[in-house]
């Protein structure tokens, strides 16, 4: 994917920080925004991987910081439900001038229930998904404490919200305490999709239901059991992004082909801010390396040396059962267990120093061990053979042949 970093203007005139995730070819079917959960950012982990997902699915999306929080201009103080909902149909407005109007409108908690609300009044979006949303905006009044009473005697008082301060003031209370989601929500003839956690301590999943049965059809539920309020563990975060993905395909029109300028056949792309995260478009499909957390990865999906082995275990895979048929022999099914290690070349005649035919002993050699596991009733010559052929597979020798990579600048995208 490529994270392209802008700004745009809200209804006060205010700069709004935003990003927007496309896919790696940048030719995206559709284009949703993301409004983030109540005193978060756009660059919550839960909100860059569910952008992420999506993306790699063909959706581009405009994720932004609210007014007055994150890197937008303007004072919290200032804001309320209502101008996250005008922030909302800024963006809307922002992206039907620059790219395409939005066909999704995705929130999280209170993000979610602003983005049910705005829907209405955004032409072009034609599904709605709220993640962990309130069904009425007033229950983050049951945040606030003590503060509340101050917030209406004095106008204005500093709540504790997730471990930081932030200045309330009555327009907050009063706009929460006028809209009336549920209704709205009747009104609404969109496509939505509700995603809650039986387990979240923050909205309660009985605020699901009455969203969910408020709605008219066609509208989904999915339990993010497991979860919590904020998705703070990627996979669920992961898991929801593909879930909306594969939900959206129902209702976008897919107008745009998926075409990359290349006159090759793999592009793999890796935004500069995205550590090793590397979406592979491979063909017509698409597929994520990445390196473990534990050398600065996010272990998103397989290493590069992972998919190599497993390039060769499919090919083996693969050659063995084409074998068998042409054979006709009774093999249901291959396995096979592959592991890549660097491994100390003591006896390896190649391994030796440019002005010495001595052994390097520090030198190590690569190294593939494969195991091949054949299920089926075979008797032990054609288990036998079956190792010889796995030999034999066109990357097993391509693997073992000296390869030639040529490398050439390609022309860029943008």
């Amino acid at each position: 994917m490529k994270r392209k970093k802008l700004e745009f203007v809200n209804r006060e005139g205010l700069s709004l920080s935003a990003y927007i995730e496309f896919p790696s070819d940048q030719e995206p079917d559709a284009f949703a925004i993301f409004g983030h959960c109540f005193t978060c950012n756009k660059n919550l982990p839960a909100a860059r991987n569910i952008a992420r997902a999506m993306a790699s699915r063909g959706i581009a999306v405009l994720g932004f910081d609210f007014a007055g929080l994150g890197e937008s201009e303007g004072e919290f103080i200032q804001t309320s439900f209502l101008t996250n909902v005008t922030d909302i149909i800024a963006a809307a407005a922002y992206l039907e001038s620059s790219y395409r109007a939005p066909a999704m409108l995705v929130g999280h908690s209170l993000g979610g229930a602003a983005t049910l609300y705005a829907a209405a009044q955004i032409q072009s979006v034609k599904g709605v998904v709220s993640i962990g949303a309130p069904s009425d905006p007033n229950h983050v009044l049951q945040m606030f404490g003590e503060e509340l009473q101050e917030i209406r005697t004095f106008g204005k008082a500093k709540v504790q919200i997730a471990g930081r301060q932030f200045d309330v003031g009555r327009k907050f209370l009063q706009d929460v305490q006028d809209v009336d989601l549920l209704t709205a929500v009747r009104n609404l003839r969109k496509a939505i999709l509700i995603l809650h956690s039986p387990l979240d301590t923050v909205v309660a999943i009985d605020h699901a239901f009455k969203i969910y049965q408020a709605a008219y059809h066609p509208k989904s539920f999915i339990s993010l059991d497991r979860a919590d309020h904020i998705l703070s563990d990627k996979e669920d975060s992961i898991y929801a992004g593909e879930i909306i993905a594969g939900w959206a395909a129902r209702y976008l029109d897919r107008r745009t082909p998926r075409t990359l300028t290349t006159d090759l056949q793999v592009v793999a792309s890796l935004p500069g801010d995205d550590n090793f995260s590397t979406l592979i478009r491979a063909g017509r499909h698409y597929l994520t390396a990445d390196e473990p957390e534990s050398v600065g990865g996010n272990d998103y999906g397989p290493t590069p040396y992972h998919l190599l082995t497993s390039a060769l275990g499919s090919c083996t895979a693969m050659t063995l059962q084409m074998y068998a048929r042409r054979k006709g022999w009774d093999l249901q099914e291959v396995l096979v267990h592959l592991k890549y290690q660097k491994i100390y070349a003591e006896d390896c005649e190649l391994c030796v120093h440019s002005d010495s035919s001595e052994v390097d002993p520090k030198a190590k050699l690569d190294h593939i061990d494969r195991a091949v596991e054949l299920i089926g009733n075979l008797d032990d010559k054609q288990r036998n053979r079956l190792l010889e052929i796995a030999e034999r597979c066109p990357v097993h020798r391509t693997l073992e042949s000296e390869i030639h990579i040529h490398s050439r600048l390609a022309k860029s995208l943008d």
